[in-house]
């Protein structure tokens, strides 16, 4: 995200900026739906709408709570570096429709709406691990509550002026800890409370739609274009144009990296390795486009792609069921993207910030550290206080019974995929009577 600063007083507003901005928002947007299509196709077919709908949801929730308190909790007057507040931004009623962000180019409604979508699609990647066992009830509640005491604290103190992140100097340029590794800790948090589905490591849980899968890997990677060239804020510099390259780099090295591991650990190119490997490149070159290279961009593909495709199946011998693998792509790649800018900042991109292997030591490498671990560990344990509190008062998960014969009727009244019209010999509910005769009258054979 680019740093809060105060130009001069002769700063206008600019049409190019506030487009860019306006296209890059909508981007942004377009990756809550992406992401549930990718989930959706992940999972079974009896959980496709429930999967689809618990991004949905974060679209209506989140909105709301930004317009009410979000945007000024997250980006108002800091208090003790770490939270913010602005009361003429309560509501949005007392912004001027042509007041700018912070002396930037671009107006404040702008810069909201932007942050905004972040908001969004942070407790969305959450739902990923939770497949077919949660109650929708209970999940809208739970991301109301997170996105209030989690997320808008976050966002303040790595991108609000006077947050503790902010003011170390931890480089995130579009969420690597604000987004991922938030995500990806509370995750693991809520697992760990609500325990595994119904016969995990026994049942064969395989994605029953990969088409669904890369058609939503592929809107990600669209989308995250707005997400990742956008936190600039404009492209007067070239700063945004940098991180556009290095988010297309990174990915396509990450790709090459996971599926060149599949291939060598299990024996295939699969089509579920290669949108886990562009997802894990995204993830990973999120906090680190606008530091590094774009070789470091390849380098930092690379790592992530390998790195996170060993992570995934940690939940194996560990025993957490993280469904979709929430944590091994979004919390490990969240983790390492933003560690790496430690050693691969070029200190020609965002600011003049240099990393171990281009001389600058280890100074930064500390405070993304920092960073990293303060957001995991205040994500993990608040999330899973609020799942624990939630699990003992309205209760998170449905019945077994539900859980097994598929949580899309039971929450949503309706199924993904209906075959009562086709052909092939499904049955139908209601008969005419042209075919109650056909088919009560006696069969003829027919000698070949």
């Amino acid at each position: 995200m680019a740093p809060a600063v105060t130009l001069a007083a002769e700063t206008q507003l600019s049409a190019a900026n506030t487009g860019f901005m306006l296209i890059c928002s909508a981007l942004v947007m377009l990756m809550t739906p992406a992401l549930a299509f990718f989930y959706g196709g992940m999972v079974r077919v009896k959980s496709t709408l429930n999967m689809l709908m618990m991004s949905f949801i974060s679209l209506g929730i989140v909105t709301v709570l930004w317009v009410l308190y979000g945007f000024s909790m997250a980006f108002g007057t800091d208090s003790g570096s770490v939270i913010g507040w602005n009361s003429d931004w309560v509501g949005l009623s007392n912004i001027g429709l042509t007041e700018l962000w912070d002396g930037y180019t671009i107006p404040v409604f702008v810069f909201l709406v932007f942050q905004m979508m972040f908001a969004i699609i942070t407790p969305a990647l959450i739902s990923g691990a939770l497949a077919d066992r949660v109650k929708f009830t209970a999940w809208a509640l739970f991301i109301a509550l997170w996105a209030t005491i989690v997320y808008f604290p976050v966002a303040h103190w790595v991108w609000g002026a006077g947050g503790w992140a902010f003011e170390l100097g931890v480089i995130d340029f579009a969420g690597g800890t604000a987004v991922h590794i938030n995500a990806g800790a509370a995750a693991l948090g809520v697992i760990l409370v609500i325990g595994k589905r119904v016969g995990f490591k026994k049942d064969p849980m395989r994605p029953h739609s990969l088409p669904l899968v890369m058609l939503g890997a592929g809107l990600l990677w669209f989308g995250w274009f707005g997400f990742n060239a956008g936190s600039w804020l404009g492209n007067d510099d070239g700063v945004g144009a940098l991180m556009f390259v290095n988010t297309q780099v990174a990915t396509g090295a990450a790709v090459l990296g996971w599926l060149a591991y599949e291939k060598i650990r299990h024996g295939a190119f699969t089509t579920l390795g290669a949108a886990s490997g562009a997802v894990s490149g995204l993830v990973a070159i999120t906090p680190a486009g606008g530091a590094v290279s774009p070789l470091g961009a390849i380098a930092v593909g690379l790592i992530a792609g390998v790195v996170c495709a060993m992570a995934v199946g940690l939940k194996y011998r560990f025993g957490y069921d993280d469904s979709l693998d929430v944590v091994g792509v979004h919390l490990v790649g969240g983790i390492l993207g933003s560690l790496l800018i430690g050693l691969f900042a070029s200190g020609k991109g965002q600011s003049d910030v240099e990393g171990l292997f281009y001389g600058g030591g280890l100074d930064q490498f500390w405070k993304q550290c920092a960073g990293v671990f303060g957001v995991l560990a205040y994500s993990l344990v608040v999330s899973a206080v609020l799942a624990f509190l939630l699990d003992k008062t309205i209760g998170m998960r449905v019945s077994e019974d539900v859980e097994v014969a598929g949580i899309d009727q039971a929450e949503h009244a309706e199924t993904a995929y209906d075959f009562s019209g086709a052909g092939g010999g499904a049955a139908r509910t209601t008969a005419t009577p042209a075919a109650s005769a056909a088919a009560s009258a006696p069969s003829k054979k027919v000698d070949a």
